[in-house]
C-alpha cells in the first residue's frame, strides 16, 4: 500500500499526512476494500481544467477528478484536486479549508470504492458517506 501526496503548479503543503493516510486506509477498509496505490495531486484550477478537457472532454472547472485503476477489491487511483476550488468551496459552504479538503479527499476515495454522485439519490448517499468519514478523522 502506498498513498502519496504531490503538489504541482502551486505552493501548498498538506499538513497531517500521516493522520490522513491512516484515515484513508481506515475508510477504505470499512468499505471491505484493500488500499493499493493512491496518488493525490494538489494543483491549480487551470491544471484541473486542462486535465478535465484532455481526459474527460469536460470544459468545466471542478474541485476533483478521480482516475480509477482499481483491481478487484484493491483500491488504486490518481486523484487530482484543485486547491483553489477547495478554498472557494470552503467559503461557499461556510466550513474551514481543512474540513473541505478532507471532504474532497475522501470524496475521491469513495468514488474509487464504487460510490457515484450523478443522481440525487447517489449524491445523497455520497454526502452521507463523506460525513461519516469526516467524523472518523481523529
Amino acid at each position: 500500500m502506498a498513498i502519496s501526496f504531490q503538489t504541482q503548479q502551486i505552493q501548498f503543503k498538506l499538513s497531517d499526512k500521516v493522520k490522513i493516510r491512516s484515515w484513508i486506509k481506515t475508510i477504505i477498509e470499512s468499505e471491505k476494500k484493500k488500499p493499493g496505490e493512491l496518488n493525490f495531486v494538489f494543483t491549480s484550477d487551470e491544471e484541473v481544467l486542462k486535465t478535465n478537457i484532455q481526459f474527460l472532454k469536460h470544459n468545466t472547472y471542478t474541485d476533483i477528478i478521480t482516475f480509477d485503476y482499481c483491481e478487484g477489491k484493491t483500491i488504486n487511483g490518481d486523484i487530482i484536486i484543485s486547491i483553489e476550488r477547495v478554498e472557494e468551496n470552503a467559503g461557499k459552504f461556510k466550513v474551514d479549508f481543512e474540513t473541505e479538503l478532507k471532504r474532497v479527499i475522501i470524496h475521491g476515495v469513495l468514488h474509487l470504492c464504487g460510490y457515484k454522485d450523478k443522481s440525487e439519490k447517489d449524491s445523497s448517499l455520497m454526502r452521507s458517506k463523506e460525513n461519516s468519514a469526516l467524523k472518523k478523522f481523529i
